[in-house]
């Protein structure tokens, strides 16, 4: 029996694991769960897995689930504190950090300075601080394994290999809604249109990310860091059928290639799992239905929060965290429907050119920047809020 924590648990991916977790009551123990600010669906979390503990972002919570799970309510822990006594608990053996954007950061790092096992699928926790993360996982025997569909690719690719034998990780992207229009094109697109994602059902941050491409500039930054491989060996193609999740390609000139259904339960359980494989009850890929697998390189020009992405990690440093943090504010104000979809590499752009690039010698130096960023950031949505009307 493998004893969990999750953070993330009302989210789109903490759904699914919860989903996975489930069909294996005999193998695996939930002991702890964060979730935002729908209490409804925790309540519900908390009555079917009977963790010890429980946290949200709603301070609220505690009252909520007292008055609805009665004597059968957990402990109760609101706010970054309770996120990370989640990640940290005593009994878990596991986190599956599961929290979107930042917020993710801190209880991550706590869970890795408890030396536990990471499912990471919250990927701005080595985007704002890769290296930090990982120098605190190799002092502490913890171990990250990754949950985002192309890291997972890529960590079954490299199963078995040696890093010199690698020449090129490719990370692959489906381009997203608006693939193949001009910029011209995109001039008045709504967010809602930025939300029909082709082949992926996730929530709405990560879906703008992969609108703008931004979500390759952060897997690149992340994959930097989870195999230590340079941005210069790291390459995005764009692949609409999102059947290759991602490839390796070796130093003889052979590739190695993960394929699937999109079905994020998949690299879940296969993290969750490792180093073992597990049958799924998920329908296996049909290639002959598939029919063809298509490649193309991306629109740096048209999309240019991938090349953001890569000037990013060259500055280092903490510019990193501003970029995440920049993103964060503009795709939520594009959301709130204050800024364009041009807007949003432009607010991006704006706060990195003003970061002055300082090193990332602590978990508070990266939340410094982060802070700094969001001020930045916001200033910069402000400015261009009033110029657009």
């Amino acid at each position: 029996m493998k004893n969990l924590s999750l953070i993330g648990s009302t989210g789109s991916v903490g759904k699914s694991t919860l989903d996975v977790i489930s069909r294996h009551p005999d193998r695996f123990r939930v002991v702890a769960l964060g979730g935002g600010s729908n209490l409804e669906e925790l309540a519900r979390q908390a009555e079917a897995f009977r963790p010890e503990l429980v946290s949200s972002t709603d301070p609220g919570a505690g009252a909520f689930l007292r008055e609805r799970l009665g004597a059968a309510c957990p402990e109760v822990m609101v706010g970054e504190e309770g996120a990370v006594a989640v990640a940290a608990h005593p009994a878990a053996e596991m986190l599956v950090s599961a929290i979107v954007g930042a917020a993710g950061m801190v209880p991550t790092y706590a869970a890795v300075s408890a030396g536990k096992t990471v499912a990471l699928a919250n990927k701005e926790s080595l985007v704002a601080a890769g290296e930090l993360m990982m120098s605190r996982a190799r002092e502490k025997g913890s171990t990250l394994l990754p949950v985002d569909s192309e890291h997972n690719a890529l960590h079954q690719c490299l199963r078995g290999s040696e890093g010199m034998e690698v020449r090129r990780l490719i990370l692959t992207a489906s381009g997203g809604p608006f693939r193949g229009r001009t910029r011209a094109q995109l001039d008045a697109v709504t967010s809602k249109e930025a939300l029909r994602h082709p082949t992926w059902t996730m929530g709405p941050k990560i879906t703008i990310d992969s609108a703008t491409l931004m979500n390759k500039g952060l897997e690149v930054i992340e994959a930097r860091w989870l195999f230590d491989v340079p941005a210069e060996r790291i390459e995005v193609l764009v692949h609409p059928q999102s059947t290759v999740h991602s490839l390796v390609e070796f130093i003889d000139g052979s590739m190695l290639a993960q394929l699937g259904v999109t079905d994020m339960r998949h690299p879940i359980q296969y993290a969750l799992t490792y180093p073992e494989r597990w049958e799924s009850p998920l329908a296996p890929l049909d290639l002959a239905a598939t029919g063809r697998l298509d490649f193309e390189r991306p629109d740096r020009v048209t999309f240019p929060c991938l090349e953001l992405g890569y000037r990013a990690l060259a500055a280092g440093g903490t510019a990193p965290a501003v970029l995440n943090a920049a993103n964060e504010v503009a795709v939520k104000c594009f959301l709130e429907g204050r800024l364009t979809f041009h807007d949003i590499p432009a607010v991006i752009e704006e706060t990195l050119s003003r970061h002055a690039g300082p090193p990332a010698r602590s978990i508070e130096d990266v939340l410094d920047a982060d802070r700094g960023a969001r001020r930045a950031a916001t200033e910069s949505a402000r400015r261009l809020s009033s110029v657009s009307r």
